[in-house]
């Protein structure tokens, strides 16, 4: 049977069964209870990614831990209601990576180097996860003194990582770290670092606002750049407009840039056209538990495929939310995967059962 008819097939299946047992009943907010089902795949991301002590472990990466991998373990700890859990990851954070004069995390910590931590700049994305993580739970807990943790990171995000736009118009761009990606020619952004959901709801807990217009300004960003083909992992803004970055950076669309599509369906923006773009290109050279992963941008070749299920669900849910179909090919969570596919793996199926109950996985 070819893919088409298999979806056709699922597709009419999940339209026959009850809206109660497509919704798995999961709060507006995203927040998880006890007895949901997705908590069975939180507990097994748990053995595969969390230490005892709170340490978000990337074993991929030599075992280093990141601050986005904190941030990322310390939002979905919030969401799955997990205390125990999020008290950890908090408390390693703040004993291993809280090690900078401000409320931003250093970006990486290696657990066989001297000294453990051996560049102090920081990763956005990791301290913007860090303080959504912070608003969930103070929200959620009664626990006033997080939200106010959670405005001093959203505070330094903005006097330190925060850039206005190249051509001058005032706009206000989201750099990847405090220091490094600037010049007084461009700007090196990460499309994948922006979360609107997420600087949203902190800018409403924080008082913040300018979180919430750099995260206007990141949706039309990623507009424009979707109008040129696929979102690339890494560009260049100028005073003309988008380039091509440094060649250090990549310059493919792949393992960042498949986070643009995700943070946008979080965000709930079905309709934005980054996504369609992605949704259509894994579509069109979908392989049987072998989908691609790196894409050229412009001519959407495929440069890489993967075979863990992490990419599969977010290519799944892509297609689902886009088509506006009944039903998705999500494959259940595994722990046969390293930490990041894994952890894109949850965030899907979070999205799903909170903002698209009707690509459940069939």
């Amino acid at each position: 049977m070819d893919r088409r008819a298999f979806l056709c097939r699922t597709l009419a299946a999940a339209a026959a069964l009850p809206i109660a047992d497509r919704a798995w009943g999961a709060n507006e907010a995203g927040y998880f209870d006890a007895n949901h089902p997705l908590q069975e795949s939180w507990r097994m991301w748990k053995s595969l990614c969390l230490a005892d002590d709170g340490r978000v472990i990337d074993g991929y990466q030599n075992s280093a831990s990141h601050s986005e991998g904190q941030g990322y373990g310390l939002t979905l700890a919030a969401l799955f209601e997990d205390r125990a859990a999020f008290d950890a990851i908090l408390g390693w954070s703040d004993a291993n990576l809280a090690v900078r004069d401000d409320a931003l995390l250093a970006w990486r910590w290696l657990p066989d180097a001297t000294p453990q931590i051996q560049d102090r700049n920081n990763a956005t994305d990791g301290d913007l996860f860090h303080a959504w993580g912070m608003v969930l739970a103070g929200a959620r807990q009664g626990r006033p003194d997080l939200v106010e943790r959670a405005t001093r990171i959203a505070a330094d995000i903005i006097r330190l990582c925060a850039a206005p736009h190249p051509d001058g118009g005032g706009t206000l761009l989201l750099l990847p770290a405090a220091t490094g990606f600037r010049t007084a020619e461009q700007v090196v952004l990460n499309p994948s670092y922006y979360m609107p959901r997420a600087m949203r709801e902190i800018a409403a807990a924080t008082g913040i606002g300018e979180l919430t217009a750099m995260a206007d300004a990141g949706d039309a960003l990623i507009g424009t750049l979707a109008q040129g083909g696929l979102v690339p992992d890494w560009i260049a803004l100028t005073a003309q407009g988008p380039v091509p970055p440094p060649d250090s950076f990549s310059r493919k669309s792949g393992y960042e840039a498949i986070r643009v599509p995700l943070m946008a369906l979080w965000s709930g923006n079905a309709s934005s056209k980054a996504v369609a773009n992605f949704a259509e290109a894994t579509a069109a050279a979908w392989k049987e538990d072998n989908p691609p992963v790196v894409f050229d941008p412009a001519t959407r070749e495929v440069l890489e495929r993967s075979t863990h299920a992490g990419y599969r669900a977010v290519a799944a849910l892509s297609n689902c939310a886009v088509s506006g179909g009944v039903g998705s090919v999500m494959p259940r969570f595994t722990t046969d995967q390293p930490y990041y596919p894994a952890t894109l793996h949850l965030m899907a199926l979070v999205t799903q059962a909170t903002k698209y109950p009707q690509c459940v996985p069939i």
